[in-house]
């Protein structure tokens, strides 16, 4: 009788065309990306629940549309972080290292709360940039798609969002 081995099977190698230090380099990138996409997600979320004034009906469902689209995103960008063969950060000291985008404290009026999200949404954006010449050198077609989409995403919802503040 064969012994139990008390260490799990290690992993078979990645080989999907792209180096070990390459697929780090934009997992850390798309680890960025997650750690934004998630603030943005927490602080659509607050202030559809906070969220008062003349526009409350408006903003109250376009945020809620917008966390929906935001929570379904981040278990993409997790995921692909995880096919890379690395591990998604998934904790508020974590996000809060990673992120570009501030926290907002206490509860803004609505039009503060639009420009703070125009602003949190064009930061994803350029997160999203800052990683696609990476993923486009090394022929990363699904990250690219990935980022291309989100940037689609994200640059939709700050000009709807943008469009509310002209006067």
């Amino acid at each position: 009788m064969k012994a139990n081995k008390s260490k799990a099977a290690a992993m078979p190698a990645i080989d999907t065309g792209i180096s070990a230090k390459d697929r780090a380099r934009i997992a850390e990138g798309l680890s960025h990306l997650l750690a934004d996409t998630y603030t943005v997600y927490l602080k659509t979320h607050n202030f559809h629940w906070n969220v008062t004034g003349p526009m409350f009906n408006t903003l109250h469902v376009m945020f809620m549309d917008q966390y929906n689209e935001l929570w379904l995103s981040i278990d993409l960008i997790a995921e692909r972080i995880r096919s890379l063969g690395f591990p998604a950060p998934g904790t508020y000291a974590e996000f809060s290292r990673l992120a570009s985008i501030e926290e907002t404290a206490g509860v803004p009026k609505a039009t503060e709360m639009i420009r703070l999200l125009v602003e949190g949404n064009e930061a994803v954006v350029r997160t999203a940039r800052k990683v696609f010449p990476l993923v486009d050198k090394v022929n990363d077609e699904p990250s690219a798609d990935l980022l291309t989409q989100r940037m689609q995403v994200h640059e939709k919802n700050a000009w709807m969002l943008r469009t509310l503040l002209e006067e």
